[in-house]
Formats: C-alpha cells, sequence, structure tokens
C-alpha cells in the first residue's frame, strides 16, 4: 500500500512517519500506552479504531494521526482483518484539529498520509459518524468506502473562515460525491450542516438514530467481512480509480495551497 504523498516536499517527512509506525508495530511502545489516544481491537474480522480524546471531542494532533496511520498499515498487512471500522468515543466523532499547539509540516504530512491510506487500503473502511464531524475528521469521513451516521451527527467545513485551506483530498472527494457547485458552497461558506442533509447530497450511506448506530455499524461492517476479501478489494480500487482518480493530485494541490497560505494547519476546526 502506498501512502507516501506525491509531493516530494512532504515525502521525506512521511517516510519517517512510517518508520515509526513500522518500529511501533514490531515492538516499540507507544509514548500514549497508559492514555492511548486511539483505542484498537480486532472482532470478527473487522478492526476496531476508536478515536480516544473525549475530553477534546477527539480533536486531531500528530498522536492520533500517527497512531490511526500505524493502525491503518497494520491492517493492510493483516489477513486477520477483512474490514476496518473508524469511529469516535465520547460525544463527538472528531472536531478537526487540535489547535491547542501551533501546527507544523509534520501534522500536516500526517493528516494526509491517513486520508491516502485509508483510500488506498485494500479492505472496506467503514466510518461511523455522531456528533460533532468536523474539518478534518469529515475529511477523514469522505477517504472512507461506506459511512453511517447517527440523526444527531452535525457537519461543518469552516476552513475558510479560519483563513488555512481542506486537505484529506477534500477538493477531490466533495465535488465527486456531492457535486462542484456544492462543495463550493460547503467550503466557502461553511455552513452547519445535518445527517439528513449529507445523506440527501450522498455524503453519507445510512442515518440511524443514535442508539442503533452501533448494531447499525456491526451490520454492515459483518456483510462487508462475509465477501472475497480479492474481490472486496477489486470493486474498490475500480471505484477510486474511476470515481477519485484525481485524488493524488488533490493532496498535492492542498500541500501547495497550504504553504500559500503560510501556514501548514491541516484543520484547524473549533467548535
Amino acid at each position: 500500500m502506498n501512502v507516501i504523498c506525491e509531493d516530494s516536499h512532504f515525502q521525506g517527512i512521511l517516510i519517517q512517519i512510517i518508520l515509526l509506525s513500522c518500529s511501533d508495530r514490531y515492538g516499540t511502545k507507544s509514548p500514549n500506552m497508559t492514555n492511548p489516544k486511539l483505542l484498537c481491537k480486532i472482532h470478527d474480522g473487522t478492526m476496531i479504531l476508536s478515536l480516544n480524546r473525549p475530553e477534546k471531542l477527539n480533536a486531531i494532533d500528530n498522536d492520533l494521526s500517527h497512531e490511526l496511520l500505524k493502525a491503518l498499515l497494520t491492517a493492510d498487512e493483516d489477513r486477520s482483518v477483512k474490514v476496518v471500522l473508524i469511529r469516535g468515543n465520547g460525544k463527538a466523532f472528531c472536531a478537526g484539529r487540535d489547535v491547542s499547539a501551533a501546527p507544523t509540516e509534520k501534522d500536516l504530512a500526517s493528516v494526509q498520509a491517513v486520508a491516502k491510506a485509508i483510500v488506498s487500503l485494500s479492505k472496506p473502511v467503514v466510518v461511523a459518524v455522531h456528533g460533532w464531524t468536523i474539518g478534518a475528521g469529515l475529511e477523514w469521513m469522505l477517504n472512507a468506502d461506506v459511512v453511517i451516521a447517527a440523526s444527531s451527527a452535525r457537519f461543518k467545513l469552516p476552513e475558510a473562515s479560519l483563513g488555512v485551506f481542506v486537505t484529506g483530498g477534500l477538493i477531490a472527494t466533495l465535488p465527486a460525491y456531492a457535486g462542484v457547485a456544492r462543495a463550493k458552497a460547503l467550503m466557502l461558506l461553511g455552513e452547519e450542516f445535518s445527517a439528513a442533509e449529507a445523506q440527501s447530497w450522498g455524503l453519507i450511506w445510512r442515518v440511524v438514530e443514535p442508539e442503533e448506530l452501533e448494531p447499525a455499524s456491526e451490520r454492515i461492517t459483518q456483510k462487508l467481512v462475509s465477501l472475497k476479501p480479492d474481490l472486496a478489494a477489486r470493486f474498490k480500487r475500480a471505484l477510486n480509480v474511476v470515481g477519485l482518480h484525481k485524488f493524488s493530485q488533490a493532496i498535492d494541490i492542498e500541500n501547495e495551497a497550504q504553504r500559500a497560505a503560510g501556514t501548514s494547519a491541516s484543520n484547524t476546526a473549533v467548535i
């Protein structure tokens, strides 16, 4: 699986991230062992990844994105894993980038690497969202293959109003799913929208009541687990080649736009 951004400016940073991921995977202790920012378990062929910064509404810092990238790389190589499910603990799926510390180019590279890993993973990725899903959290959601949302979920892309550019290949995924006109309005105006609206615009597969999110997610993952792995991989690859054929180019354009804006902030979404 190739998760290295084609933009040479970020290539060295991403290589460092991936090397660190590999060393952690094969025995190096995580710095967050006592308070992990990502929880991981494998159940009936599904790797369940739970963003675990509930006190920060699962806002993304470099540790969280690094751990998520590491888990995705592991899932791609583990034959016992047929599907990946990403969800958030607490009151929200993800409130975007954590701006409590000044972002760096490494932060941007890590967020972009996760986006590319989700898209290029050889196995289906399901995302289950609830509460706030903002900025980078929304952009990672759109990298997934199947998205299910609680009716309480709320979405927003505030980057333009904050003076930064989007990430996650959003300039490819959002127009592909919602159309160019709607993508421009959502990015430039940054207005909040509901799960029902997101479904009607083609951003998510299904909306369920909050108490149904977990069982509904499990039903979806088990159906995907039952597919022949090679066939599921072919479907995913073929649909992405046709539907997201400019995804890598979008990542490069976003990286350049971040530099032009004079910041490496990936998504400085705040509530």
